[in-house]
């Protein structure tokens, strides 16, 4: 099907991919609906799939106002799968099926793959005229026993394509929605003594400490709140459209229960369905992991979500909304480290590739060891 330019704010086909593989489940999906980007992010996605082995896999093909037809990736092999039909209803599902190509050429070659080499096999795009053809539907099914698959399937309100986005062994993502209604509290009320001055503010790479927080978590949240003390870093997240709590109150607990309630103010009736709290002094930390942990969490909303390196688990952390009403009551002195030790069983963790993105600055020589790597390795 047809490719789209990726906007802002969506996935892309590493973060996805890193998600899927934390998230232990069989199967992609993308879906959306048309015009989300779900070819476009499937054909990214293609070379993780080829690092397990060879990959099998069908595309569609699009001739607006003619026809549509079904093509295996390998060998070139083609059928017409679709008509198009000017008495049925538009601007969409003008194509009248044509199931004679699905059962000589889409049918077999489901069952080939079933049988074939390999761990992947792609299908781009599965949608309503797939859904017209039973044998082509079953085949699908069968052959998901046999081997992983990825695919673009269209949001449709249509039994099938709706039982293959509700599958407990499928990891999909909604290109429409694909981070659900989370929000994100970024953490910016440290006193920075032992840094000796404010400590977010200090030129990282010749910009300020908090900017790379802020770079990091936008265009994933459906709402951002920075807590702080400082006048200088308010004024600068508000120059971004980043609204500010700002605090005079001594502990970490003040932090956590401010900024989740001035989200939950802002997110209004709508409610939140998770919020992440992003220190913001982890210079190294990758937006790319931070819209990895949001993707896991709309997936898995009864986890807690945070990185790790090898055994080393870090922030910034996501919390489901369940765990807000103990958030929100943390005692004084004591952070969201609390309610990640009372629900370990809970945990999960989004493995990262680089220890140094779960460094954080606590004093100048952090803070220069810290750029030192980032010209090295980043």
């Amino acid at each position: 099907m047809k490719h789209t330019a990726t906007p802002a704010g969506r996935p892309t086909a590493r973060c996805i991919w890193n998600s899927f593989r934390a998230s232990g489940k069989r199967h992609l999906i993308l879906t959306g609906t048309r015009g989300s980007g779900k070819s476009t992010l499937l054909a990214g996605l293609l070379p993780y799939l080829r690092e397990t082995g060879p990959v099998s896999g069908i595309t569609t093909r699009a001739q607006p106002g003619e026809a549509v037809f079904l093509t295996d990736a390998g060998s070139g092999r083609c059928a017409q799968i679709g008509a198009f039909d000017p008495r049925l209803p538009g601007p969409e599902n003008r194509m009248q099926p044509c199931l004679q190509g699905f059962l000589a050429l889409g049918v077999p070659l489901l069952q080939q793959y079933g049988k074939s080499d390999g761990t992947w096999v792609f299908i781009d795009e599965i949608g309503y005229l797939e859904t017209a053809c039973p044998e082509y539907c079953r085949a699908i099914l069968d052959l998901m026993k046999r081997r992983r698959l990825a695919a673009a399937v269209r949001k449709q309100d249509l039994p099938f394509l709706q039982a293959l986005c509700r599958r407990a062994d499928a990891f999909v993502v909604d290109l429409d929605a694909p981070y659900g209604r989370a929000g994100c509290v970024i953490m910016a009320s440290g006193l920075g003594r032992r840094f000796g001055g404010d400590k977010l503010m200090a030129a990282f790479a010749g910009r300020p400490l908090i900017q790379y927080a802020l770079d990091a978590t936008a265009g994933v949240f459906a709402g951002r709140v920075a807590v702080t003390r400082s006048k200088a870093v308010a004024e600068l997240c508000e120059r971004q459209d980043v609204p500010v709590v700002f605090h005079d109150q001594p502990h970490r607990s003040d932090t956590v229960r401010l900024g989740l309630r001035a989200l939950l103010a802002q997110a209004g009736e709508c409610g939140l369905t998770g919020c992440l709290f992003c220190p913001a002094d982890q210079p190294l930390l990758q937006r790319q992991t931070v819209a990895a942990l949001a993707l896991c969490a709309a997936q898995d909303p009864e986890a807690i979500w945070r990185p790790a390196y090898g055994a080393q688990q870090g922030a910034p952390v996501f919390f489901p909304a369940w765990a807000f009403p103990e958030l929100l009551a943390l005692p004084q002195g004591r952070g969201g480290g609390a309610v990640v030790r009372k629900y370990p069983q809970r945990v999960r963790c989004l493995p990262v590739q680089e220890a140094q993105e779960l460094a954080d600055v606590d004093t100048r020589a952090g803070l220069a060891a810290l750029e030192k790597a980032k010209k090295e390795d980043f």
